[in-house]
């Protein structure tokens, strides 16, 4: 069993830039896939990104890729969202979840660990 806390959220101006972080506890942590969600108000939650348990294989929705950045750091527990160009449709509640298998990283269900989440507004 993990616990997933993260933090790095805050208010933003279009255009900048945030790095939101998801620390784990327990010893099993590389045995997990990582994944990075969020819901804006009056919507579903949507998958953001995903990477394996070995951080050789990442995963982005459209919307996102060639500004996010996933990443992991196994010897820290922590996983890593770098989220550049930010833009007002990104504002959302950001969710860290973890699986230890999975057949769709982008499925809400598929996930079984999940944090608290952390607020990120972008202003324009």
């Amino acid at each position: 069993q993990i616990q997933l806390v993260e933090s790095g959220g805050g208010l933003v101006q279009a255009g900048g830039s945030l790095r939101l972080s998801c620390a784990a506890s327990g010893r099993t942590f590389i045995t997990y896939i990582m994944g990075w969600f969020r819901q804006a108000p009056g919507k579903e939650r949507e998958f953001v990104a995903a990477i394996d348990r070995r951080g050789s294989m990442t995963y982005y929705t459209n919307s996102v890729k060639g500004r996010f950045t996933i990443s992991r750091g196994n010897a820290k527990n922590t996983v890593y969202l770098q989220m550049n160009s930010l833009k007002p449709e990104d504002t959302a509640v950001y969710y860290c979840a973890a699986t230890a298998l999975i057949s769709d990283y982008t499925m809400v269900a598929e996930y079984d660990k999940w944090g608290q989440g952390t607020q990120v507004t972008v202003s324009s």
